[in-house]
Formats: structure tokens, C-alpha cells, sequence
């Protein structure tokens, strides 16, 4: 796969969707193909010929693959994604056993989505399963009894698809990063708020990247079952796996230091504005007293009815990222227990984990 799939800029450009066209892909192979380093793009903006944000492909880059023998044909096929029935058949082994080697880690899905009935649905390039098949060491795997040491951590609930799909993911986010700022804000998106919190306890840095992190690859109607699956999917879960992205984010955030400090927002932006009320201040008195009237119309959220967004990002933050309030106590030195702080407490509270969403 090349490490640097961007083109330097050409005399003419084409959209996406109008790119897609031309190469005879569906979009959502054209997309597939980009992230695979299959196509080669450009930043936004440069020799454009159409309308059409995001980044753009050379007109160049387009004639070069058409000139390929076998397309389009060998260009569809290089990313045509297939799910688990379809991946059994490549690999000639049932389909529970290829869920089962999938939950081991042997094979990187390259892309879900959420079926209507909420269960997760993972797709596999067929043509990473067939170099896999091809494998002589991997013969062991798809015939005969699967060892013992596997079937113990299967045991234990292991399913790394999740995990896979995210290190994929951010391998796709940072090869099209091409900026430090926007390198930073591609593992920021895979980390969840209170996290990044610990991690960038600067508010002005915090905030450029919660402005930079992509927007996540899957969608769905805000505060539904199907977005806070996404939301879990898409977001690290595991102890080392937040340590890690942690310590890639510290790197990343030292570049772009060095490249440029994060804008500070300004002043004005962040006070909020109160409007005076409008009723007069004999109105607004009670009658015979010298307290305001009781507001009892006013009405407010019912805790727990909607995932509350993130600031800057339209995504709904996790339950776990939600604590309940302190309970009203009579007793004036009654206290709310106290929870440990810290990047650290909160990973050692969040074991053991809840259970994982179905997946197939």
C-alpha cells in the first residue's frame, strides 16, 4: 500500500462523486479506493472543473488508471468489501468458524455499518482474504481444531474487529492529514472527550482539535441506539489502547506546536449573553413582597432522555462520559463520594467492561 497518496496539484481537478463516475466505481468504492491509496488525491480546491468540496482527484490521475489493462474491472475488484457469508466462501470455511478467526484479529475489517436490526455488520477486502488463504502458515487456521490457547481467549470474550477497524481507520485519517494540526485531530477522533480532556488539558488546543477531528465514517439519526452504537465503535475502549493513542497524540501535539500555535479564541466568543427580562420591575415582584415571581412555567431537560453533544463536534458523547448529579440530602454535611481524577482512575474504573454490542 503507498504511504503518500497525495498528488501534487495538477492543472485540472475533479470532485468525488464526479471522479467516481469517471472511473466507473460506485461511491462508496470510489471512497474505499481512496482510503486504500487506490486513488490518488489532492488537497481541496486545486485545478477544480467542478462543484464539489473534500479533496479532489487529477484529471491525470483519472486517465492514468484508465489506461490500466483490465479496468475497470481490476480496479472493482482490488476493493470490493464482502461480509462474513461471502468472506467464509472466499477462505472455503463456515461462517462461524471465519467469525471466529475475525474475533481473533486475523483478518482487519475495512468498514461496517448498522443494519436495521442494530447488529454491527463487518465488511473484509476479498482480496486481503485470498492472500490470507494463500498463506502456506495459515492452512492450520482453516481446517482442523483451532488451538487452545485461541479458544481460551475466545472464551473470554475477545473480538478485536473494533479494535482493527480503528488502527485501519486512523491509518486512513493520517494519510490524508496534511497538516500537524489536523495529524493531531485524527487520533484526538478516535479518543473519547473526557479523555482528550486529560490528555490536552489546554482549553484553546483542545478546542482546534475537537474543530480539526473528522467526522466519523458511519452515520445515524443523533441520540438513536444505532448512532451510540457507532459512537462506542468508533471510539478507543480498552486501557492500552487509550494509553497508546494517548502517547501518539503528546507526539503529534509537540509537532504541531512547532509548526504553529493553536488559535485562541476570542474574548467575545466565549461569554455568553444574558438578555434582560422583559417585564418591568413591578411585574416582575410579587405583589406585597420582595421576591421575584416563581418561574414554575420554565422547563428543562429530563436527565437521561438524549445523549448530551460534544462542544464543536455533533457527536453525541458516550454514557460513560455521564455522571448523575449529587442527591439532595436534609443533612447540611452530607457530601457526593468523591471519584478519583485522572486519565489513570478513570481506566482502572472502566474495567470490567459492559458488554460488547452484537456484531456478525
Amino acid at each position: 500500500m503507498p504511504g503518500n497518496t497525495t498528488l501534487q496539484p495538477q492543472h485540472l481537478s475533479y470532485a468525488p462523486s464526479r471522479a467516481a463516475r469517471e472511473l466507473e466505481l460506485k461511491r462508496g468504492e470510489f471512497d474505499l479506493a481512496v482510503h486504500l491509496g487506490r486513488v490518488r488525491t489532492l488537497p481541496e480546491g486545486h485545478g477544480a472543473v467542478d462543484r464539489g468540496g473534500g479533496r479532489r482527484v487529477a484529471r491525470a490521475e483519472i486517465e492514468r488508471l484508465r489506461a490500466q489493462d483490465g479496468f475497470p474491472t481490476l480496479l472493482r475488484e482490488s476493493v470490493r468489501a464482502v461480509g462474513t457469508r461471502e468472506a467464509a466462501g472466499v477462505l472455503d470455511v463456515p461462517p462461524t468458524r471465519f467469525t471466529r478467526l475475525a474475533r481473533l484479529g486475523l483478518f482487519a475489517p475495512v468498514t461496517f455499518y448498522v443494519n436495521r436490526y442494530r447488529v454491527v455488520v463487518w465488511l473484509y477486502l476479498a482480496d486481503e482474504l485470498r492472500q490470507f488463504a494463500a498463506g502456506a502458515h495459515n492452512r492450520s487456521l482453516l481446517g482442523g481444531r483451532i488451538p487452545a490457547v485461541l479458544r481460551d481467549q475466545l472464551g473470554t470474550g475477545l473480538d478485536l474487529r473494533p479494535r482493527n477497524w480503528r488502527g485501519r481507520h486512523l491509518g486512513f485519517l493520517l494519510r490524508h492529514a496534511d497538516d500537524p494540526w489536523r495529524r493531531a485531530g485524527a487520533v484526538a477522533a478516535l479518543l473519547d472527550p473526557e479523555d482528550l480532556a486529560d490528555i490536552v488539558p489546554d482549553p484553546g488546543e483542545r478546542a482546534q482539535l475537537l474543530h480539526l477531528r473528522p467526522e466519523p465514517p458511519v452515520h445515524a439519526a443523533p441520540g438513536s441506539p444505532a448512532a451510540q452504537l457507532i459512537e462506542t465503535l468508533t471510539t478507543a475502549q480498552d486501557a492500552d489502547e487509550i494509553a497508546w493513542l494517548a502517547a501518539d497524540l503528546t507526539q503529534a501535539l509537540d509537532e504541531a506546536r512547532a509548526d504553529r500555535p493553536a488559535p485562541r479564541p476570542a474574548a467575545a466568543a466565549t461569554t455568553a449573553h444574558v438578555p434582560a427580562p422583559s417585564l418591568g420591575i413591578d411585574q416582575w415582584l410579587s405583589p406585597g413582597t420582595d421576591q421575584p415571581l416563581s418561574r414554575g412555567d420554565d422547563q428543562s431537560l429530563s436527565p437521561g432522555t438524549a445523549p448530551i453533544p460534544s462542544p464543536g463536534t455533533g457527536r453525541a458523547l458516550s454514557p460513560r462520559t455521564a455522571q448523575a448529579p449529587c442527591p439532595v440530602s436534609e443533612q447540611p454535611s452530607a457530601r457526593c463520594p468523591e471519584r478519583g481524577r485522572g486519565l489513570l482512575a478513570r481506566l482502572l474504573r472502566r474495567h470490567p467492561r459492559t458488554q460488547r454490542p452484537a456484531a456478525r
